[in-house]
């Protein structure tokens, strides 16, 4: 196992080195903009050669991103071109908001998609068809279309939800959850939906193996068998496909932010592009991956857990 852990970490340290090398040097080329951007329409070639110094940034690129580069593993992202603010904690707080909407929507997202491709996997007929059609449904409604349906409903004819903002936890619990709860229906039925049909598929293989007509030949029943054999061996499919669901989430994060006006990490990300603040890309970029990484590790770990034979790859 300790083997197995070593690898994906690597792995991971791999992926983490090229995408944050990949992302600077794609940015070093708009140093010289940035700095016209901050000085304004008076700038000169003087002053922006000036800036350009000051803030190193008339360095070789690669020089700059091993600077960069030990400054990170320290801790250290920087600090905001336009706000001056350090880049980690401004991060960590925006994604703080973007998680506590994935999460929640996550859970959900397991459990009603288990339930229902489990039913009708189990059931078949009608019940397959009604989960089916749901599914369906569910996979084919635009998620901005949802948002928009919803805001209106809730917020703005029975006036239950706010319609934007976020309320932190420690502030309001209730207002939090409140804040929340449209986001999360939004994510949820998109992820439900998806993740329902893999869950069936993946269930309706497993009861066709041999040892689940071994197991009906000695007398156990349905329930049993679904719910502590052929569940458990759908599980690692499952696992991975849900981790494609929470990275997907935290793309789809990105709109449903800007449409909620939620100070999250997909809104900041946003700003931060349209503003060419530099120091601020590059930090969201590396939490960004870094969360990646560790949902797929934990994802391996619990493959690997389900399924023994996991981990020899």
């Amino acid at each position: 196992m300790i083997i197995y852990i070593a690898k994906r970490l690597g792995t991971g340290v791999i992926l983490a080195l090229l995408v944050t090398l990949i992302t600077f040097f794609l940015l070093s080329t708009s140093f010289e903009d940035v700095a016209r951007t901050i000085l304004g329409p008076s700038a000169t070639p003087e002053t922006v050669a000036g800036i350009m110094a000051a803030r190193g940034w008339d360095r070789p690129a690669i020089v700059q991103y091993g600077d960069w580069l030990l400054n990170a593993v320290q801790g250290d992202f920087g600090t905001s071109v336009y706000t001056s603010l350090p880049v980690g904690p401004s991060v960590l707080q925006r994604l703080t908001v973007t998680l506590s909407i994935i999460v929640p929507a996550l859970i959900l997202t397991a459990i009603i998609a288990t339930a229902l491709g489990v039913w009708a996997a189990a059931r078949g007929g009608i019940a397959d068809r009604i989960a089916q059609g749901l599914s369906l449904v569910g996979y084919l409604v635009p998620g901005l279309l949802l948002a928009i349906g919803l805001v209106v409903i809730f917020a703005v004819q029975l006036k239950w939800l706010p319609a934007t903002g976020f309320t932190p936890f420690a502030e309001d619990p209730a207002g939090w959850v409140r804040s929340i709860t449209i986001p999360v229906i939004v994510l949820t039925i998109g992820g439900a939906a998806n993740m329902a049909a893999q869950v069936r598929g993946r269930m309706i293989d497993e009861l066709r193996r041999d040892y689940v007509r071994t197991l009906r030949t000695r007398g156990i029943s349905t329930r049993a068998i679904v719910l502590q054999h052929a569940l458990r061996n759908a599980g690692s499919p499952a696992l991975t496909v849900m981790s494609l669901e929470f990275i997907q989430m935290f793309g789809a994060a990105l709109i449903i932010e800007n449409v909620f006006a939620l100070p999250g990490y997909g809104s900041f990300a946003f700003n931060a592009s349209l503003q060419g603040d530099i120091p601020v890309i590059l930090g969201i970029t590396a939490f960004g991956v870094l969360l990646v990484i560790v949902i797929n590790l934990v994802t391996d770990l619990a493959n690997g857990w389900l399924n023994p034979k996991a981990r020899v790859r």
